[in-house]
């Protein structure tokens, strides 16, 4: 459902192409045909690797993002999909496989133009980046814009099953709470789970302090009998289909879940919480014959994903928050006022941003979170249970010894009056 707009429908076209089906008076569009024909007929495909559930495929009639820019340009779409910003870094650095636009998020975007694995865009051909938004613009990750563009943002935030809770929890505390044993759920990358684990100790979610990256090491050893699974996408079928109570996770998503299961709930804690950007790249180009056609065709898409209304059918879908201003004055009030898409300024003021670490910062991470992912089952399962019977054995040790302690005073004071002559 969209705002009524006065866009013109293009009813003319260009070379014998005609407009997409959804083209109507439901999706009114202006596109510049003679543009999105440039490479019509010369068998161009494009490599696309996005995170998964993230972007509009035709469910729930949403528009078919990449079917439709494949009618528009006649450029085939290879789509898959990654669960990390490490796994994908890893996959490129591989070299194992090759891409033409990449999703990332901001802290990797920062490390791939560091290790030069990325492409200067060139502006030019996304005319669409006149829509993005000027507090996106200069990020920190990318300060002159180069090499990227705000595909989405959002928050990081517990969601929650309150039939299972039965009360709104406010603190990353109860991720660390026994009494939710084998009820919670946990990132399984190193990245937003040691930034959980930071901020409740009231550290940077950047710290370059091996004693702080220790200290959330520990905390996260003592949590881990506690998960009953490190998720990333298989977070959706566990929270709506109540096998967990507890879980960090992205807002976007969180609201996606709710509309699937009443009992869900989404909160930012009181310690504060990572406000993120996801941002589509172009990956280092191999010199190949048809490489300069590639770059185009990637630029193409990305100005496609631009579109006012591509953009707000994508976000419409997938509930995350846009920074494209045409596609939000597009979106339905109920969608564009949701505080969890779009939190108030106190909630903002108390988010930090992940920025990239310092090569010796990131293997000691990459050490740290290998040793809390390689604790052995058996440590998993009874490390929480044997850390209580060891505590209430010494509670108990220490109470009867306090006891023969006063009792043995109380006896040598009676002794000593009995004794005492008069």
């Amino acid at each position: 459902m969209k705002k009524a707009v006065s866009f013109a429908l293009a009813v003319l076209s260009i070379g014998g192409l005609s407009l997409p089906a959804w083209a109507d008076e439901n999706y009114p569009a202006n596109y510049d045909m003679e543009y999105y024909s440039q490479l019509q007929g010369q068998n161009i495909s494009l490599n696309v690797y996005n995170w998964g559930e993230y972007i509009a495929n035709g469910d729930d009639g949403s528009m078919d993002v990449n079917q439709e820019f494949e009618a528009l340009t006649g450029i085939q779409i290879n789509y898959t999909q990654f669960d990390t910003n490490e796994s994908l870094y890893a996959k490129l650095k591989s070299g194992g496989a090759s891409y033409d636009v990449i999703f990332p998020s901001d802290y990797m975007v920062s490390r791939m133009i560091q290790e030069d694995m990325l492409e200067e865009l060139d502006f030019t051909n996304i005319p669409n980046f006149k829509y993005i938004g000027e507090s996106f613009l200069n990020p920190e990750y990318d300060p002159e814009n180069k090499y990227s563009i705000p595909y989405t943002w959002g928050t990081v935030g517990l969601i929650y099953n309150y039939d299972k809770l039965g009360f709104d929890p406010d603190s990353w505390d109860i991720l660390w709470d026994p009494a939710f044993s084998n009820d919670i759920l946990m990132f399984s990358n190193s990245r937003d789970a040691f930034g959980i684990a930071l901020i409740r100790r009231g550290y940077s979610i950047n710290t370059e302090d091996p004693e702080e990256l220790e200290d959330a090491a520990e905390d996260l050893k003592v949590q881990k009998p506690l998960v009953q699974a490190y998720v990333m996408d298989q977070i959706f079928d566990k929270m709506q289909g109540n096998e967990a109570a507890l879980a960090p996770y992205y807002a976007g998503d969180a609201i996606n879940m709710m509309s699937e299961n009443e009992a869900l709930r989404f909160v930012v804690p009181v310690e504060g919480t990572n406000r993120f950007a996801d941002v589509v790249c172009i990956p280092k180009i191999k010199e190949e014959e048809n490489a300069a056609q590639r770059k185009l065709a990637a630029e193409m898409y990305i100005n496609f994903l631009n579109e006012p209304n591509v953009a707000a059918e994508n976000i419409e879908y997938i509930q995350y928050s846009t920074p494209n201003d045409g596609a939000l004055a597009l979106l339905d009030e109920e969608v564009s006022s949701n505080p969890i898409s779009y939190p108030d300024a106190e909630t903002l003021a108390n988010t930090q941003a992940f920025v990239n670490l310092s090569q010796e910062t990131n293997l000691l991470m990459d050490k740290l979170w290998t040793m809390i992912m390689s604790a052995s089952p058996e440590y998993s399962k009874w490390a929480m249970p044997l850390f209580l019977i060891i505590a209430l054995s010494l509670t108990v040790v220490i109470t009867l010894a306090k006891k023969q302690y006063r009792r043995k005073k109380e006896q040598f004071s009676y002794e000593n009056y009995v004794q005492r002559p008069y």
